[in-house]
């Protein structure tokens, strides 16, 4: 007696793969509004940095590159339970952003290098990454490998590298534009950096002179097309730092091309008016001449030796619908990001019914006339380069004289930590650590960091207060060590846009012959002195959002 044995495979629906895809790809595009804050920190570096701004087309380049790989898979949606890790993955990456909105957490290097705390690169690879493990599974993961770890570039020169690299570039630079024009005869100025013809004209080679907008371009072609084009591995590094490397070239051959032209300017008065539109032809020609020998290079190297990108091998899905589990997947997803959405949701609905909000740029901040016995003397508002209210400044004085203590209140910077600052300006300082410090109110703990500019000698105590809770934290350390605060756990569970507000505290000495301990010593009673009679949180009261 024989039985028939039916061999039930995997549950599927009716929807195809490719609408699985195309629904995945959208509410991943979407779904960037839950890291709304990274999504904007890096929007601004793109729109503000000329430096930054390649880093613009990373994502679009990385999400093509993946739909490319998965194509050639045939759309194919992993059946694997593992593939819930990635849902995990995503999940982790949106709270821990909603968690740095809400307080500081950093490590210090050095004092010219500040890493972020997650970095926004690693955000967005991990968001990335959840996304490819949660729907194709490892096999996508590891065919898509070097788009996803592209998306790190989506800052491509961090701060440290302006430091070490960007500004000593410059100084070469201006050094081999002036070795060019002295050897044409051409003598100028002594500024190192002003290569003036004449009293009036001339160039300055400002940091975006030195190359390395253009080198990164070109890395960053021969990168991908590397790719693209399956260059072995060697050959691949080799292209790449032969790209960096002509593009440093070519914007020499740029300078000294510019040295030309305003040494033809001295005798045609017409061109000295158009020297600026001068340099952008100038520039676009050579790059488009770099631009054409690299992918000359490319094509000598493609394993088709043209510059049509080889086909991928295809592998047909062995299911022509999305398998049955895609779609608790899919809600599930859903789900995690319009959590991660509510909060940057309710800011913009609260935004939107009270634009200006308590943050009036023409109106001066709102201070006590009297702390203890210091003394309101000035108020004044700091700006950025958009005219938006950076900090509400005011200087108070001791009745009995000493020196004047200043406190800032920044109604936008949000969860922010003064050194960010310092170390954006190349600015060292002596001594860093914590400060704990009893106020009127409740003791308090202050990041304070001790400098030394040579005309002064000033202590900054930095802290965050969100609603009535302030506090900043750091280890004592000169150079490496961390600052974090302690976001307010009523804050993160409802979800509130309430926006963690920077104190900021200095007192400073004129006396830069007094020791650099004794100094610190005395600015440190001046602020303790001040404090003692102080309630901190109620200078951030006027500018607290409504709950």
């Amino acid at each position: 007696m024989s039985t028939a044995v039916e061999t039930v495979g995997p549950a599927t629906s009716t929807l195809t793969l490719p609408k699985a895809a195309a629904m995945t790809t959208v509410l991943s595009i979407v779904g960037i509004f839950s890291i709304l804050s990274v999504a904007l920190y890096l929007w601004q570096e793109w729109m503000g940095d000329p430096l930054k701004s390649i880093g613009a087309f990373i994502p679009v380049v990385s999400l093509l590159l993946i739909l490319r790989v998965w194509r050639s898979l045939g759309w194919e949606i992993t059946t694997s339970r593992n593939a819930w890790w990635g849902l995990v993955i995503v999940a982790v990456t949106v709270a821990l952003v909603h968690i740095s909105d809400h307080a500081i957490l950093e490590l210090i290097l050095t004092s010219q290098w500040t890493i972020f705390l997650p970095p926004r690169s690693l955000v967005a690879v991990a968001y990335v990454t959840g996304i490819v493990l949660l729907f194709g599974g490892p096999r996508l993961f590891r065919a898509a490998l070097f788009p996803i770890a592209l998306i790190w570039f989506v800052n491509p020169v961090p701060h440290v590298f302006n430091v070490w690299i960007d500004l000593p570039l410059q100084h070469a630079s201006a050094l081999i534009a002036r070795g060019f024009a002295h050897a044409l005869g051409q003598q100028l100025t002594n500024d190192q950096l002003h290569l003036m013809f004449t009293p009036d004209f001339g160039m300055f080679i400002a940091p975006g002179c030195n190359g390395i907008r253009g080198a990164v371009t070109m890395g960053f072609i021969a990168l991908i097309a590397g790719y693209i084009y399956k260059f072995r591995p060697t050959t691949h590094v080799l292209v790449t730092l032969g790209a960096v490397m002509l593009g440093y070239v070519f914007n020499f051959v740029r300078l000294c091309v510019l040295v030309l032209y305003y040494i033809v300017g001295l005798h045609i008065t017409w061109l000295q008016s158009r020297a600026e539109m001068g340099d952008y032809i100038i520039g676009a020609c050579l790059f488009f001449f770099a631009t054409i020998l690299l992918f000359s290079i490319i094509r000598r190297f493609s394993a088709t030796n043209d510059l049509r990108p080889p086909d991928l091998p295809q592998s047909p899905s062995r299911n022509a619908t999305a398998p049955a589990s895609f779609f608790p997947r899919w809600i599930a997803l859903l789900l995690v990001l319009m959590a991660g959405s509510i909060t940057y949701a309710r800011a913009l609905v609260q935004q939107y019914r009270a634009p200006q909000g308590a943050v009036d740029p023409s109106v001066l901040g709102v201070f006590p006339q009297q702390v203890g016995n210091y003394t309101l003397q000035r108020r004044w508002n700091e700006y950025i380069g958009s005219g938006t209210v950076l900090f509400y400044w005011a200087d108070y004085r001791p009745a009995a004289g000493g020196s004047t203590v200043s406190i800032g209140v920044s109604p936008v910077l949000g969860a922010h930590d003064s050194l960010v600052c310092h170390a954006a300006r190349g600015e060292q300082w002596l001594w860093h650590g914590n400060l704990d410090v009893p106020t009127a109110s409740e003791p308090i703990s202050f990041s304070a960091s001790f400098f030394n500019t040579g005309a002064t000698q000033y202590l900054e105590a930095t802290t965050i207060c969100t609603g009535a809770t302030c506090g900043q934290f750091s280890n004592n350390n000169t150079h490496f060590g961390l600052v974090y605060s302690r976001p307010d756990a009523h804050t993160l569970l409802t979800q509130s846009p309430t926006r963690p507000i920077p104190i900021l505290i200095r007192t400073e000495t004129l006396d830069t012959q007094m020791s650099a301990d004794a100094a610190r010593a005395e600015l440190t009673e001046n602020l303790r002195s001040f404090l003692s009679a102080a309630d901190v949180s109620s200078f951030s009261s006027p500018y607290r959002q409504s709950q």
